[in-house]
């Protein structure tokens, strides 16, 4: 797409993480390099590359506007440069906010029904000897020493230690 429209490739900015959340080291990276003028077009796949929520999109979609950045959606052949075109910037955004709703939604009913069918949700529990743990600490050991031999972490090590405490 950026060959077809002549452009330079600059960088090429990615997350691992969801688009759900609003601080994301590649979007930061992106508006942060917006900020100092390395490109003057942004193109990504879709909308909804950018974020879930339609708040956070509005408010990365305005900062790129008042920097003179063009945003180019692939699957959306938007045009940022016309009313209609923001128009249905804003009207993909609500979308894919509603889109995350419905995910969280389904899996949250996934999960209660779960529960109710008396399935484990999460981790398995932890088997701690409590007793040895205490035991350890007034020997003298240090917490990462009874973190290693117990092979738990350091605040569940604290956490058991406290809860032996008198109140």
């Amino acid at each position: 797409m950026a060959g077809q429209r002549s452009l330079e490739i600059v960088h090429e900015y990615s997350d691992r993480i969801s688009g759900a959340k609003a601080r994301r080291p590649g979007l930061d990276q992106l508006l942060a390099d917006a900020r100092r003028g390395r490109f003057d077009v942004v193109m990504t796949w879709a909308c909804d590359r950018i974020a879930r929520s339609t708040r956070d999109f509005l408010e990365g979609w305005e900062e790129l506007n008042r920097l003179n950045v063009e945003f180019v959606s692939f699957r959306g052949q938007i045009d940022t440069g016309v009313p209609l075109g923001r128009a249905i910037v804003v009207i993909i955004g609500a979308i894919a906010e509603l889109e995350r709703s419905l995910i969280v939604e389904r899996v949250r009913s996934g999960m209660r029904r779960a529960r109710l069918e008396g399935q484990h949700i999460g981790r398995p529990a932890l088997d701690l000897d409590r007793q040895a743990i205490v035991r350890d600490r007034q020997h003298g050991q240090s917490l990462g020493q009874i973190t290693r031999a117990h092979r738990i972490s350091r605040a569940t090590v604290h956490r058991v230690i406290h809860e032996q405490e008198p109140p």
